[in-house]
């Protein structure tokens, strides 16, 4: 069980909630603040439970990643005393890059918009010792299972106080977290329907569901760096066709006002993957699908972004 493995190693984290934005929407949303997890997303959670599940006999760890998941592998990797490699691309943000190294992962670069990162990992496994596992960022049972546990502690923390979803909101890239909520709210909340919010620039997610396979895509070009897949996985697709009721999309614009008012309103740095949820929220309450007076979850998916690059992105939503 996923939960008792991340049981006082990952944070439960707070459920937020914000007037301010209740009293624009119509509606009661509830906030599950991921950007306040160890290493500052809610990766963490399934790192630590997929390598826990390998601990005794991998000779190392390899994955790849745009920057959340190589933070939790490295982590989870170090405390666990197993040596790990990641697989990042060159564009990868500064902040995420390093803060991998820091926890003593060996960083190996390729090019995201040149090359294949899965055979990039084939031909990078082959220079590894014998006995290396590759756990990849989302397609995997024991990495689901640990993201799922972030909607599980929601879904028991607001039934405590007899607070039942209509909505919950959460970000798409490869589908792990969104396949792991799922699974949890199928079994403590039957009746709140799951949507999915992914870049307009890449609705790889949106077009599967709707034709029934799994799309692939070029990288996306936005500013979502944590939403820059290519394709769903098998486990997540499959997990996805049974209990996510929609997906949707938002613009990067969509996504600054959602830094901005975090930043301004409730006093949180939220990078801009981790706003998906938010913007996607704002959208359907805007255009009447989600009725007023609803009770919506928003899950705020990670925090880790430079404050350079913040600083750049929330000014050019401010007027002149």
């Amino acid at each position: 069980d996923a939960s008792m493995v991340l049981d006082s190693v990952a944070h439960r984290t707070p459920i937020q909630t914000s007037r301010t934005l209740d009293n624009e929407l119509g509606v009661k949303a509830f906030m599950k603040c991921e950007n306040m997890q160890r290493m500052g997303a809610f990766k963490f959670r399934g790192g630590y439970n997929a390598v826990s599940h390998c601990k005794d006999t991998a000779k190392g760890i390899l994955t790849y990643s745009s920057g959340n998941h190589a933070q939790a592998i490295a982590l989870a990797s170090k405390l666990h005393g197993i040596p790990s490699t990641i697989i990042m691309p060159t564009d990868a943000p500064p902040l995420k890059l390093k803060a991998t190294q820091s926890y003593g992962g060996n960083v190996v670069f390729y090019d995201r918009y040149k090359e294949k990162r899965d055979e990039v990992a084939e031909r990078v496994k082959e220079t590894l010792p014998e006995g290396t596992v590759f756990i990849p960022p989302y397609d995997h049972k024991y990495v689901i299972a640990g993201q799922g546990t972030a909607g599980k502690e929601m879904i028991e923390d607001l039934q405590s106080e007899s607070i039942t979803l209509d909505y919950l909101f959460v970000c798409v890239g490869g589908g792990g977290l969104i396949s792991g909520i799922s699974l949890a709210a199928k079994a403590l909340s039957p009746q709140t329907k799951i949507i999915g919010v992914e870049p307009e620039a890449g609705n790889d997610a949106q077009q599967s569901l709707q034709q029934g396979k799994i799309v692939h895509i070029e990288t996306p070009v936005t500013i979502a760096d944590g939403a820059q897949t290519q394709h769903l996985g098998n486990l997540t697709f499959a997990i996805m066709k049974q209990h996510v009721s929609q997906i949707i999309t938002v613009t990067d614009t969509e996504l600054i006002n959602g830094m901005k008012f975090f930043g301004e309103r409730m006093k949180m740095v939220v990078e801009p993957t981790g706003c998906l949820g938010l913007a996607g929220l704002r959208k359907m309450v805007e255009s009447g699908e989600v009725p007023k007076g609803s009770c919506c979850g928003v899950v705020i998916s990670g925090g880790n972004v430079d404050l350079k690059r913040y600083c750049e992105l929330i000014s050019s939503s401010l007027p002149p």
